[in-house]
């Protein structure tokens, strides 16, 4: 129930009006929060506070809160056009989930709510003394945090958008869904040894890509009709009509499996249009070449940018490999069957592109060759046969694209590992 939760917690992460319309109850309850200080007593031993001062206070926070919203909104659409167009627009939901943005915007919207609220409030002797006194304690409050929250804004919308930033985020998805991936290899159910050919064929409700397999609703059904559920797609799979996204396999029943339990079962398996980071390891490896591929577009001509790409990566695999060899996986989901993920396809996602694009480039074939020499080096042998592979497809896409004969033995000079 925590990754369903954790799941839908970072779509709603990804939804730009979810905290600003939180913060917006938050400060209209506060405004009336104020009242609760109006009791009996309370008001002979606090200072008197004039209404006129709370009002101007209020007013000034209130004429100039909503002028800052925008100007922030503003700022952070040209931070999200600037990540699309610069690296990727699959990196879009990571830079629109960038906490510090939300909450600065969060917090302008609120703080220009509660000032409109406490100042109707106000105007219309909602308050006594007590109340005006702690409304004007609230007001101080806000504008003390408006004060900090535009402070930290400003240092993160200064970085919000630009390339390193981006790649950075990506990187941090990636090594997330590797984390969780190397603590649930099999999604929390029991590893494929061979591949399934026996049982009834489950396709999915459309055709997407899948985000999330639901693995605490499949174990439940599985119990339920007394099944095995063969998983033959992994997340960040494109499901189609004519390929199978689980294998159901009955134990010990005879009779046909109703209509609804393949429905229900299709169900467990989430259908999108686009992939997420969450379940998906290789949906960052895949947006980090794309960011390194852009930059060794002939328009853009960055092959730094692809050299910082392939550091990154070298370090997901590095971390990839570590966790492989360390990882003791738990059965949670003892009749569900899931096949692990092959590194040789992780390796296709993550390098093919940038050897493509930058075969030409003799300071990037380098650079590559060395990462390989660095992976081929891990005592993990799926790993170092990847990058073997991959060494010697890159070298032969530089030996096509390069003219000059000394950039060619630069290269072979690096691959001889």
């Amino acid at each position: 129930m925590n990754e369903n939760w954790l799941f839908y917690l970072n779509r709603i992460r990804e939804k730009l009006w979810v905290k600003p319309l939180v913060m917006c109850l938050l400060s209209i309850a506060a405004a009336f929060l104020a009242t609760l200080a109006d009791r009996p007593g309370v008001g002979e031993w606090l200072p008197t506070v004039s209404k006129e001062s709370v009002e101007t206070l209020l007013e000034l926070v209130a004429s100039t809160m909503l002028v800052i919203a925008m100007f922030s909104v503003g700022s952070m659409v040209s931070a999200y056009a600037s990540a699309s167009s610069s690296a990727t627009p699959r990196s879009f939901p990571l830079v629109v989930a960038d906490d510090t943005s939300q909450n600065a915007l969060s917090t302008f919207i609120g703080v220009f709510i509660f000032s409109v609220v406490a100042l109707i409030a106000l105007k219309n002797d909602f308050y006594e003394k007590a109340g005006v006194f702690a409304l004007f304690v609230f007001t101080v409050f806000v504008f003390a945090i408006v004060i900090l929250a535009f402070i930290r804004w400003v240092d993160s919308i200064a970085r919000l958008g630009r390339l390193g930033n981006t790649i950075d985020k990506v990187e941090a998805a990636t090594s997330n869904a590797f984390e969780q991936r190397l603590g649930m290899p099999y999604l929390g159910g029991q590893k494929v040894d061979e591949k399934v050919s026996k049982g009834v064929p489950v396709v999915g409700s459309s055709i997407a890509y899948l985000q999330r397999i639901d693995m605490v609703k499949l174990q439940s059904l599985a119990e339920k009709f007394d099944l095995k559920i063969h998983v033959q797609s992994l997340p960040g799979t494109f499901c189609t009509p004519n390929r199978a996204i689980a294998l159901v396999e009955q134990t010990s029943r005879t009779e046909e499996l109703a209509e609804e339990c393949f429905q229900s079962i299709t169900e467990c398996f989430v259908l999108s249009d686009t992939r997420t980071f969450d379940q998906d390891p290789r949906f960052g490896l895949v947006v980090l070449c794309e960011i390194a591929s852009r930059a060794l577009s002939p328009a853009v001509n960055d092959p730094g940018t692809a050299i910082g790409v392939i550091s990154t990566l070298v370090r997901l695999f590095h971390q990839w490999a570590r966790g492989t060899q360390d990882m003791k996986p738990e059965v949670q989901y003892d009749r569900i069957f899931v096949p692990c993920l092959a590194e040789q396809d992780m390796f296709d996602d993550a390098f093919t592109g940038i050897a493509r694009d930058g075969a030409g480039a003799v300071e990037v074939a380098i650079r590559l060759q060395k990462a390989f020499d660095s992976l081929s080096a891990l005592k993990y042998q799926p790993v170092s046969e990847a990058a073997i592979n991959h060494s010697r497809l890159a070298l032969a896409r530089n030996e096509l694209a390069m003219t000059l004969p000394q950039d060619i033995e630069a290269v072979r000079s690096a691959a001889r590992f």
